[in-house]
């Protein structure tokens, strides 16, 4: 006969890997709906690369600095995609606008535009830090 610890191990273990399981599947199902090609047949990754091969001649060097510190609270495992999510974003407005390099503004409209709102919080701070006026874009907010 198994020990009664031995038993609260097992049972502990298998509701762990069941929650572990079911945790990573949602994450993999999210990124498969992402890589479903839409009625353009392109994905909305597929569209997100686009925009940023495009627009990659664009970027000087301040403004890549400026999206990574933008990008820095974010968690290391996590960073590069939010990274290429802000980035395509940005790229996607720089084109529409037919901009010719992209600017601060370009990046803070992406950066707003392509991150959800509990992450305004950490931009307004950071702007404030920097001393940049988000007033104009209280409508993105």
């Amino acid at each position: 006969m198994l020990d009664s610890w031995f038993q609260w191990f097992i049972l502990f273990w298998v509701f762990f890997l069941a929650g572990m399981l079911s945790i990573g599947g949602y994450f993999m199902f999210r990124k498969f709906l992402k890589r479903l090609p839409k009625e353009d047949g392109k994905s909305d990754l597929d569209w997100q690369d686009h925009y940023i091969l495009k627009s990659r001649h664009l970027w000087d060097q301040t403004q890549k600095e400026l999206l990574e510190e933008l990008v820095s609270p974010v968690p290391e495992l996590f960073r590069d995609v939010a990274r290429e999510r802000i980035a395509g974003k940005i790229g996607e407005l720089a084109l529409a606008e037919r901009a010719s390099s992209i600017s601060q503004d370009l990046v803070i409209r992406g950066y707003i535009m392509a991150t959800p709102k509990r992450d305004h919080k950490f931009l307004k701070k950071r702007l404030k830090e920097k001393q940049i006026d988000y007033q104009m874009y209280k409508a993105l907010f």
